[in-house]
């Protein structure tokens, strides 16, 4: 309370009225709890954790109710179900009826059954299925305290997966889908857990670390549960046991928690460390969020009643696990960036970019994103900073889910330098992107990190911008063109290794750089292949242009084979039609629209897919660019024809006759038109565009380039 007075000092300080508005509101909303809940928040605030904080919706069905009057629950009747969740109680009724009340509300479509064992509760929890209903109540017999109540419980589970819930607690919103996904998807993992959060908003757990002396931190504890480091999908040393989920099948083999460590603490470390040993991996999954009223059960001081048994038995569990303990975990305190995560025997990247990668936007940001997973998926722990440190959804969470993690927010803005300072030594590799991005953190890489530093050049800018310039002769552009190859070759200078994409950009450098390792890498990595693509062209119509108009050769391609080359393909095909796809479509393009040219813009990609699959030709009409033009590449992934410009196919290897390469506008304007009937030509280029991803584009083409100069 004393601190919460504090706070109101604090607040009162600044008066004015937003904070009148903000003492009234929180008022209106909870009374004085509420105010609590949101100074709290306030505090977090104060210590420079800007992003919005998150008050957890925290209910009391109980409060002012008799039980005669509690609302009743009803769960469905679940003969198969694919959870079993189990809920130790002794007494603490109101706690049980809230926590009920809470996985009713937010536990979506995922089939589960509820198990409450009851350890001889003596208050309300013995009428509990007068108020809830469709449950499972176990009352011992006897007080079998709460190792053991867990075990016996478990007995009883009819799903695929066990849960433990403690009663004191509250799911939130969505808490068991993500658990069961990481389950479902990986049949490595044999233990998952959830984000801890206090009532207050304020983090209790992103997953423990426990230290060479068998001690053990809740971590970041105390911290923002929005910031970066508390919300990847990670690796852990164990997860508290208030909510845990596990394997059925596992949970029996091991069996169950050890009876050594009765009756309570470090049974769930010690579990966790016998799904590791027993070769399965124990995760964290920050979408399932869990507020803990932590101490509801048996208080927090360690020298009395139950939770004296937590000084006990990390004796016990250090006597039992000495041997791991000393091989595999550091002193205590130490190396925690690592601990973290158990990441002290994978190889770390960091990848700089200007923002998360919008694969379904523009083919850059599609590289990125494929580039990020592969190297998580070749065992790096990957580490991503965007310049804007915007945490834009759906990509942030896509990537936080695969288990890399991603800095935002205005802490990082501020902090990053301060961030790379403290953890850069743990780096191996630095990744960088853009000239107008790369500089910015490259002097802070090679002061603060002994990483080996690349630099990904996807176009060389002064080359695009000095062929726009032979084009348009905008003397402006010859001056950018001249400034940017000044900033790209200081860059090229710094780094160790120089990826390129395209057989182009590899001469072009080599002659200027012959003692640099310049590296030339696919734009895109391709690990399926598509199937049931149509290959009668006869039943497929139309041509496809793709492309984000936030790049400027694009819409210079698209105006120019408007003008200069679509009237005459209608000419002689009068109902055609001309599909232009991509983000960001400007004013004038929209004017192009009619009968037979369908301005798409931006399309999912599904929608995309179905394009794809329904039109004969694509066309990439680019008069000027630098750089392996994604849309290219993606065309032949989709087995679909293509005409093209020597710009389109620069850097392009051209062995297998997935495309035809023309300039003229008139040249290509035949080209289509003879193409557009020639449905066994259609069909062999769209047939050697399948074997030229394969050959090119595909993930053993990747790891071959990226193993010259990294440890995969």
């Amino acid at each position: 309370m004393l601190k919460v007075f504090g706070l109101l000092i604090t607040i009162i300080k600044a008066i004015n009225i937003t904070n009148f508005k903000f003492l009234a509101d929180a008022f209106k909303k909870g009374g004085f709890k509420q105010i609590v809940y949101e100074m709290h928040a306030y505090k977090l605030r104060l210590q420079g954790f800007s992003e919005p904080i998150h008050i957890p919706e925290i209910v009391d069905k109980t409060k002012h109710k008799s039980f005669k009057n509690l609302e009743e629950i009803v769960f469905e009747k679940r003969e198969n179900p694919l959870v079993s969740i189990i809920i130790p109680v002794y007494n603490q009724f109101n706690f049980t009826y809230n926590c009920l009340y809470s996985i009713k509300k937010n536990s979506g479509n995922i089939s589960y059954e509820i198990i409450i064992a009851d350890d001889v509760s003596t208050d309300n929890t013995v009428n509990l299925a007068e108020k809830v209903k469709n449950i499972n109540i176990i009352r011992n017999q006897e007080n079998l305290r709460f190792l053991k109540n867990c075990n016996n419980a478990a007995k009883q589970a009819r799903g695929k997966y066990i849960l433990f819930l403690n009663n004191d607690t509250q799911v939130m919103k969505n808490w068991l889908a993500p658990l069961v996904k990481l389950l479902e998807e990986d049949d490595k993992i044999g233990l998952v857990g959830s984000k801890l959060i206090y009532p207050t908003g304020e983090l209790q757990e992103a997953g423990g670390i426990v230290w060479r002396d068998a001690s053990a931190w809740n971590y970041g504890n105390g911290q923002n549960p929005e910031r970066a480091e508390y919300n990847y999908v990670k690796e852990t040393d164990f997860i508290s046991g208030a909510s845990i989920c596990t394997r059925k099948t596992l949970w029996q083999e091991l069996g169950g928690f050890d009876e050594l460590l009765a009756p309570a603490y470090y049974e769930d470390v010690d579990y966790a460390f016998s799904v590791r040993k027993a070769g399965f991996k124990v995760v964290y999954q920050p979408l399932s969020v869990v507020a803990h009223f932590e101490g509801k059960s048996n208080g927090t001081d360690t020298s009395t009643g139950l939770k004296a048994y937590q000084v006990t038995n990390q004796g016990k569990f250090y006597e039992k696990w000495k041997d791991v303990l000393e091989k595999e975990h550091f002193d205590n305190g130490t190396n925690v960036f690592i601990a973290r995560d158990r990441s002290r025997n994978k190889k770390h990247l960091l990848l700089i970019d200007h923002y998360i990668p919008k694969y379904d936007m523009d083919s850059g940001s599609k590289c990125t994103f494929m580039y990020l997973e592969q190297f998580e998926k070749m065992g790096m722990q990957v580490t991503f900073i965007g310049d804007n440190f915007a945490p834009d959804e759906p990509y942030r969470t896509e990537l936080t889910q695969q288990g890399i993690e991603i800095l935002c927010g205005s802490h990082y803005m501020k902090h990053w330098e301060e961030w790379l300072s403290i953890n850069g030594k743990y780096f191996d590799y630095a990744y960088t992107q853009r000239p107008h991005i790369a500089p910015k953190y490259i002097d802070a890489i090679r002061k603060y990190t002994n990483a080996k530093l690349f630099y990904f050049d996807v176009d060389l800018v002064h080359l695009r911008e000095q062929r726009e310039y032979e084009i348009s002769h905008d003397i402006k552009l010859k001056e950018s063109s001249e400034k940017w190859k000044k900033i790209e070759f200081e860059i090229f200078d710094t780094a160790d290794v120089i990826h390129v994409v395209g057989s182009y950009e590899e001469e072009y450098l080599k002659k200027l750089l012959p003692d640099k390792k310049i590296r030339n890498i696919p734009i895109f990595i391709y690990t399926d292949e598509k199937s049931n693509i149509e290959k009668d062209f006869a039943k497929r119509e139309d041509i496809l242009f793709v492309g984000g108009f936030a790049h400027p050769p694009n819409l210079d391609a698209v105006m120019w084979f408007a003008k200069e080359i679509f009237p005459g393909i209608v000419k002689k095909y009068p109902s055609i039609r001309w599909h232009i796809v991509g983000s960001k479509p400007p004013e004038e393009l929209m004017k192009l629209a009619s009968d037979n040219i369908i301005i798409d813009g931006f399309l999912s990609d599904e929608e995309l897919e179905e394009l794809y699959r329904s039109c004969r030709i694509a066309v990439v009409p680019l008069r000027y660019g630098a750089g392996v033009k994604g849309k290219v590449v993606e065309a032949a992934y989709y087995q679909i024809p293509m005409i093209t410009t020597p710009i389109g196919a620069e850097g392009i290897p051209d062995d297998m006759d997935t495309m035809i390469v023309k300039e003229s506008a008139e040249d290509i304007m035949n080209a289509i038109c003879d193409l557009y009937e020639d449905y066994e030509r259609l069909r062999k280029m769209s047939d050697n565009g399948k074997a030229f991803i394969q050959k090119h584009y595909s993930l053993s083409a990747v790891r071959d380039v990226l193993s010259m100069d990294m440890d995969i």
